[in-house]
């Protein structure tokens, strides 16, 4: 099906809805960290406990995501954006020099998130450009605090 809708026009509308922000970390088969800043993360179901996200084809990330496979959501705290713009940006490694920590599934933990979930990986479904990702979720922390906000691409914070 092919669209009329001009990229700019849909990205900007998008825009405007206000997002919080994560970091999506896993392991690959050798045990090296990765991970990428996502604001397309949303809870699906309480039983079983599923949430979702989506993934470009692009992102480097994806090679490391199948069906089996563990990741963290690592939700941020409204003093993360520096962390967010950090994983957000091409780098070859975005773990270096950074407090974070191994969790028992084997996924990347960062320090001073607001909330961490880890999961497995169910589903992947095709959709345009992106992966839709289903996992189900096996542990959950938090702490109090206030996420960091995306609203018209800044980055935000509640009043």
């Amino acid at each position: 099906m092919s669209s009329q809708l001009a990229p700019d026009r849909f990205r900007r509308a998008c825009s405007l809805w206000t997002t919080g922000i994560s970091i999506l970390t896993t392991t690959d088969s050798a045990g090296v960290p990765h991970g990428m800043t996502a604001n397309s993360f949303t809870s699906v179901s309480l039983d079983p406990p599923l949430v979702l996200f989506c993934l470009d084809e692009r992102a480097a990330l994806l090679s490391h995501i199948a069906p089996g496979r563990n990741i963290a959501v690592n939700i941020l705290a409204e003093d993360q954006a520096e962390l967010s713009s950090r994983f957000a940006r091409k780098s070859e490694d975005r773990f270096e020099n950074l407090d974070w920590h191994q969790s028992a599934l084997g996924c990347p933990l960062l320090s001073g998130a607001l909330a961490v979930m880890e999961c497995t990986i169910t589903k992947l479904v095709p959709a345009g450009d992106h992966q839709i990702v289903l996992a189900h979720a096996h542990s959950v922390d938090w702490r109090e605090g206030r996420p960091l906000l995306y609203f018209s691409s800044s980055y935000e914070s509640l009043a």
